[in-house]
């Protein structure tokens, strides 16, 4: 399901197996240690420069997961199906999918330092630099919080279903799952600047510095959108039910939720 780069590894979350898998962005290999640790219902995956941390859909805890030693360092109880996880450089934050709220972690104490309400079934949460981006799964809605003082200071109304979210260093970019499109938003003004069409249940967002790539769940490809230009190009070559996507600054790599499978673009 979820996907993240640590600088040289990119981490994959099997939710099916409750295992992370560990993968050589250079060479493609899994590392064989991920039988280890065990994570039950692994969903979402990120790096905070020194642990990986990830949500445990239906155990309502976070596991923050030593990279070196594989060793699971602390779990930190937060609501209900946490499912997206972000580091904003400071803090990590969750969406807990069944408690329409959102967690705020400090990774040092790993403590649960706000809890914040946001609309219902948040699901992906990405961070701009400034404020952190929610999609609120059965709201039809991105929720902006300000991390300094955990307030939401914008709601901004999308497509059906908002999934994914991503930010590409002027804009954020939603992925509507039930709509099959893409907002872009602006976030200084919140407006939707731009709705762009992509293939069928879109899931997963990254951008590579130019592109922004995302997952066609029903359409088995991906869609690589022209940041600037919102011209959409179709790539195909991907798995069965391509979910999450992240970039680490040479490839792009996608989950295939319906093949247990990762696959692997290579863009220069």
């Amino acid at each position: 399901m979820g996907v993240a780069f640590d600088g040289t590894n990119i981490w994959v979350t099997n939710h099916g197996s409750g295992i992370v898998s560990k993968v050589n962005a250079s060479t493609g290999l899994i590392d064989p240690h991920e039988q280890e640790v065990y994570v039950p219902s692994a969903t979402g995956v990120a790096f905070d420069g020194t642990h990986i941390w990830v949500t445990n859909w239906g155990q309502h805890y976070v596991s923050k997961i030593n990279p070196a030693d594989w060793f699971e360092t602390a779990t930190v109880t937060v609501g209900n199906n946490p499912y997206g996880v972000a580091f904003d450089g400071t803090n990590i934050w969750v969406t807990n999918n069944g408690s329409n709220n959102v967690s705020k972690i400090n990774p040092t104490t790993n403590a649960v330092t706000a809890t914040v309400t946001v609309g219902l079934s948040p699901t992906g949460v990405a961070f701009d630099g400034t404020n952190i981006w929610v999609t609120n799964f059965f709201s039809d809605s991105v929720s902006k919080i300000d991390p300094a003082t955990n307030a939401v200071t914008a709601t901004v109304t999308v497509g059906t279903r908002p999934f994914g979210v991503a930010f590409d260093g002027t804009h954020i970019w939603v992925t509507n799952n039930g709509s099959n499109n893409v907002s872009k938003i602006n976030p200084a003004t919140n407006a939707v600047t731009a709705t762009v069409t992509v293939g069928l249940r879109p899931n997963g967002v990254a951008f590579d510095g130019t592109n922004i790539w995302v997952a066609n769940g029903d359409s088995n490809n991906m869609s690589k959108i022209n940041a600037a230009t919102n011209a959409v190009t179709t790539v195909g070559g991907v798995g069965t039910r391509p979910y999450g996507v992240a970039f680490d600054g040479t490839n792009i790599w996608v989950t295939n939720n319906g093949s247990n499978s990762l696959s692997r673009i290579v863009l220069f």
